[in-house]
């Protein structure tokens, strides 16, 4: 029996290969793309790290340029006072004066991606001027990024709250200075 003047089996077994070979290359495929991705999440978690630094030394100098670049239009911002600031209104207290740090040390840092957004906590010592008044203190902060599709990150969101001591450690400090009270 022929099918288009070639043998059956001919045919069939060029199909066959043809099909092994199709299947192959998209079973290959996905290991490829998985290492791909696995691959471009350290880089990226480096390019929010390296970001970070960047927007610590901006804020350190009052470097609003850079800060301008940074933000996104539409950021939305809680400060560690509790204002919410837009961009505008973030680059005028800068501008004016009226935010000015001396010192920001970062520690505890993690960045989480999910898809095209990227999450920053982290704990900051912070001390300058704030509206005039003197401000040191421990601060827990969240930074959001956003990948846009020119490849370009952009801080969409942050919220800073002051750290506090927990209940237990005021606890066991008002217990150890009672008993010093008693002993002495």
């Amino acid at each position: 029996m022929t099918l288009r003047g070639q043998p059956i089996r001919r045919c069939l077994i060029t199909a066959l290969a043809a099909l092994t070979v199709l299947f192959a290359g998209q079973a290959v495929c996905p290991v490829f793309a998985t290492a791909a991705s696995h691959e471009k999440k350290p880089d990226a978690k480096h390019e929010v790290e390296v970001l970070e630094e960047q927007w610590r030394v901006a804020q350190l100098a009052g470097d609003t340029g850079t800060m301008d670049k940074m933000l996104s239009d539409d950021y939305l911002g809680i400060s560690m006072t509790g204002e919410v600031d837009t961009k505008a209104q973030q680059l005028r207290r800068v501008t004016d004066r009226r935010l000015m740090l001396t010192r920001i040390e970062l520690s505890d840092m993690k960045v989480k991606l999910v898809g095209a957004i990227a999450i920053v906590t982290s704990r900051a010592l912070v001390e300058g001027m704030n509206d005039g008044a003197p401000m040191r203190g421990m601060y827990r902060y969240t930074r959001v990024y956003h990948h846009l599709p020119s490849g370009q990150w952009k801080i969409t969101s942050f919220e800073a709250t002051r750290e506090h001591r927990h209940r237990n450690q005021v606890d066991a400090t008002d217990a150890s200075t009672q008993q010093r009270s008693r002993s002495e």
